[in-house]
């Protein structure tokens, strides 16, 4: 659903929610076309949307659901917000950092691993952006 709200916009189709005890608690979808910023992913707007709801930058206990598999931005920011678990679609071969480039969460610098569960509904994740690169290119 919020993925294919931000690719009605131009944007790529990509949509984050972050859940707390079943719970919605921040969504997002990649907007930094029409936000004019660079950091507008659908994780940091999912995640900031959480952390002004709980009014606490720390998401322990939290799982955050993504189309595809996060870049090396948002998987620090996955780090600093303490969330539990990463739940992703499709992969990212050109800069996924979770699986696909790099194994980042596995870094013995970090303070904090969350667990990963990938590719979960990966085949219509990948389908969905897919088209929307395909239909771009028309």
């Amino acid at each position: 659903m919020f993925a294919k709200r931000g690719a009605e916009l131009g944007e790529v189709p990509v949509g984050a929610i972050l859940v707390l005890n079943n719970q919605i608690i921040g969504s997002g979808f990649n907007q930094p076309i029409g936000q004019r910023d660079p950091s507008a992913h659908a994780e940091v707007v999912a995640i900031r949307a959480a952390a002004q709801q709980l009014n606490n930058y720390r998401l322990v206990n939290t799982t955050l659901y993504v189309t595809l598999e996060p870049c090396s931005m948002c998987a620090g920011l996955l780090v600093h917000a303490r969330i539990a678990r990463l739940v992703f679609g499709a992969k990212e071969p050109r800069a996924g950092v979770i699986t696909s480039q790099e194994q980042f969460f596995n870094k013995p610098f970090l303070n904090h691993h969350p667990l990963i569960e990938g590719g979960i509904l990966a085949e219509p994740c990948t389908a969905l952006l897919k088209s929307f690169f395909q239909s771009r290119r028309l």
